[in-house]
């Protein structure tokens, strides 16, 4: 009996071990919430490929060469993939990039095989992808470290094993992407190096390059305009590189390392980030990374396509600006030179910032202040080496790309947050230089580009106050985002104690004034001689030569941030605001105009989600009497724009500003006007979150939440009651408890 009850004890004791480690083991891990396809239908345009954190490559497939859709390189509804290559951009509404591109294969003579795959075989979580390539008979891995892309191929035919670098590959070929030159040397029978000069929307585009093999080829195949030649150096255009490898039923591995500088850079970067050949271990370590870089923010929610939805959105906030620097240091700089990064400087590239200075920037001064403040510097040291704040660079390069110069937006707000140096001349100086009419830059530049990065709406808005639109198109969306731009430089040179900066700026700031029509109560374009533009069709939308941008007078009349109360008081008070509010959420969605902008999407009424001008109009519910309403307006578009799947996003993702969007607005709060430090709050879809912040953590708790109580019945920050909808940066980043108690009825 003794030895009976000893057995049944063990049995006891071993039972509950094992209960223990079956705890362990299904831990929840956030990365099983990230799905990298999500964004990649429809018009979202991110890419499912291997990544770190803000890394310089994006080693990913491309599948999609040609078309808007083919922005990333890749759509989730293609079934081939003309290459793996390295560099790439998430959601953009133009393509560029798409370096380095290789391809295994067997069961081809093709000079330029391409490869097909079933949907099934396809595989992505952060820092990893994967796919069959079914007419190859080859599986195919993918991971990344900072600056160098590792390939792992298992080859079905052991016996015919190929693999091509395709330097004639490029993305938007009918959009003006073109090969300029490449100049490969094949070093040893494991190692090749090059450089790649491309041209499309960044102009002047150079990457180097080193590829290492795990194991030495048996033979080459060198092809140049699609004739065989005999050569181990390639200067050409289009060319393509095919290496051969003995019978082996062992994975090949890849490794290829980028470099802005030259090859010797890209050695570097390779020997520092990634000297041996462990593809478990990268992969282990990618997805650390990433682990590391999502836990800024926690949340919990019964709802398993939120927690999806919103810890894939955190990813996508955390894939650019990207690292255009080699490890050494050394970066090319606005100027084209080849610049040694003092200490503390990073140098970034893909900065989207008409796009991301709305929520993207403002995200991360919670989240990663750090990072905030040192894109914030590169952007002034972007500056002092090309002489104007960028407001789309791409590799080095000005690209013009968009309204304005919303870079002063990114600084404004992290002075306003503490983010920013001591002595801040250098800010004030670049803030000033970038807004003011500046000729000289088209001795600089030339015509186009100079033309793009100081556009002549900058002029009349010195000389008239306003755009005329019968001088230059467009004339409303810079006028309204240039008085914002005006305020954002006033409050720099506020805080450097530049009073007479400050002053003239602040002017400038209210010049949205003089787009306000009273018998619409819609923004206006004006002609030159000061009378409104006729025919008025609020709905009329032209992408590139109307008096709005991506838009119509509906999607841009409530662009005055900075300027909400004076707005109110121009409408004559919260219920006529709250009407003209109303009229945009509930008119017909109705879009006029042959050539209207293919960003108009995800439409409530005249509201497009789809494209950031609209973003923050929800919350201005809260300058009227009935934030229920904005309540409403956010709970449908989270439920209805963000979904688990390919398709999930309403328009493109645009780097991170989409996803940047549900990340703050899931969490119930929102910051309406970039420089002001001030939050208002929201309809929060998650049940409790917790913000790490410089203070400890911040809080979120939203009581009796679900789909039906979507309304705010009242909210407590730290035990007291708000009396208004807003709350400060410095409230949040103490840290603290902000409490929503949510119901089923209006407040």
């Amino acid at each position: 009996m003794k030895n009976k009850l000893l057995l049944l004890l063990f049995l006891s004791f071993l039972f509950q071990c094992q209960e223990k480690t079956a705890d362990t083991v299904v831990e929840e891990d956030i990365l099983d919430f990230v799905d990298p396809f999500i964004g990649t239908g429809f018009h979202g345009h991110t890419f499912p490929g291997a990544t770190l954190p803000f890394g310089m490559v994006q080693l990913s497939p491309d599948t999609h060469l040609d078309g808007w859709d083919a922005s990333s390189g890749y759509h989730y509804d293609d079934t081939q993939i003309y290459a793996f290559s390295h560099t790439h951009l998430s959601g953009t509404g133009i393509g560029d990039l798409g370096d380095v591109a290789f391809l295994p294969y067997s069961n081809s003579t093709d000079t330029i095989p391409v490869a097909q795959f079933e949907k099934t075989t396809e595989k992505a979580s952060p820092g990893h992808y994967r796919v069959t390539l079914s007419n190859f008979e080859v599986d195919v891995e993918l991971t990344a470290t900072t600056r160098v892309g590792l390939h792992q191929y298992t080859f079905s035919k052991s016996d015919d094993r190929n693999i091509m670098l395709n330097l004639a590959h490029i993305l938007q070929p009918s959009w003006g992407g073109a090969v300029v030159n490449n100049k490969v040397e094949i070093l040893n029978d494991t190692t090749l190096q090059g450089y790649r000069e491309t041209t499309g929307w960044a102009k002047d585009h150079v990457v180097a390059f080193r590829a290492e093999f795990s194991e030495p080829f048996t033979a080459t195949k060198v092809f140049i305009e699609g004739e065989e030649v005999e050569t181990k150096n390639v200067n050409a255009k289009d060319a393509q590189i095919h290496f051969k490898f003995a019978k082996s039923d062992a994975p090949l591995l890849l490794k290829v390392s980028i470099s802005p500088v030259d090859v010797e850079g890209a050695a570097q970067n390779m020997q520092a980030e990634l000297p041996d050949w462990d593809f478990e271990k990268v992969v282990a370590e990618a997805k650390q990374t990433w682990r590391d870089a999502l836990q800024g923010i926690t949340i919990e929610t019964a709802d398993k396509n939120i927690k999806t939805n919103y810890y894939t959105a955190l990813y996508h906030s955390k894939m650019s600006p990207f690292i255009w620097q080699d490890v050494d240091g050394r970066y090319r700089g606005m100027d084209k030179q080849i610049r040694q990064a003092e200490e503390g400087h990073v140098n970034y590239t893909v900065f989207s910032l008409w796009d991301t200075f709305r929520a993207f920037h403002p995200l991360l001064t919670i989240t990663n202040p750090e990072k905030a403040q040192e894109l914030s510097e590169a952007l002034v040291v972007k500056y002092q080496e090309g002489g104007i704040m960028p407001k789309w660079p791409l590799v080095s390069n000005y690209t013009g790309t968009m309204v304005g110069y919303p870079s002063v937006s990114v600084l404004a707000d992290a002075v306003a947050k503490g983010l920013a140096p001591n002595n801040l001349d250098d800010w004030v100086e670049a803030s000033v230089q970038t807004a003011t009419w500046r000729p000289d830059l088209k001795e600089k530049f030339g015509e186009g580009i100079a033309n793009s990065v100081m556009p002549i709406h900058i002029y009349f808005k010195e000389t008239l106050g306003w755009v005329p639109q019968d001088s230059i198109h467009s004339s409303v969306s810079y006028g309204l985002e240039m008085a914002y731009y005006d305020w954002c430089v006033a409050q720099i040179a506020k805080a450097a104690g530049d009073a007479e900066t400050a002053e003239e700026f602040s002017k400038k700031a209210d010049y949205y004034k003089n787009y306000l029509d009273p018998e619409t109560g819609l923004m206006r374009g004006k002609n030159y001689d000061g009378s409104w533009v006729t025919p008025f069709r609020p709905k009329f939308s032209d992408h590139e030569d109307g008096d709005y941008v991506e838009g119509n007078a509906w999607q841009w009349s409530f662009f005055t941030p900075h300027a909400m109360d004076q707005v109110e008081e121009l409408y004559g008070g919260k219920d006529q605001y709250e009407a003209m509010l109303d009229s945009l959420f509930l008119t017909s969605s109705e879009i006029e105009g042959e050539r209207a902008s293919s960003d108009i999407t995800g439409l409530i009424g005249q509201y497009a989600h789809g494209n950031e001008p609209s973003h923050h109009m929800a919350y201005l519910y809260n300058w009227t009497n009935a934030p229920h309403k904005g309540q409403e307006r956010l709970d449908q578009i989270m439920r209805e724009f963000y979904l688990p799947e390919p398709a999930g996003i309403i328009g493109n993702e645009d780097c991170g500003q989409m996803s940047a969007w549900y990340v703050m607005s899931a969490l119930g709060f929102y910051q309406v006007c970039p420089g002001d430090p001030t939050y208002t709050l929201g309809r929060p879809i998650v049940d409790k979150a917790k913000i790490r912040v410089t203070g400890g953590d911040f809080e979120i708790i939203a009581h009796e939440n679900s789909p039906e109580n979507k309304y705010v019945q009242k909210v407590l920050l730290n035990g007291e009651e708000l009396s208004t909808p807003f709350f400060t940066h410095s409230d949040l980043v103490q840290g603290g408890k902000l409490e929503f108690f949510m119901g089923s009825k209006t407040k």
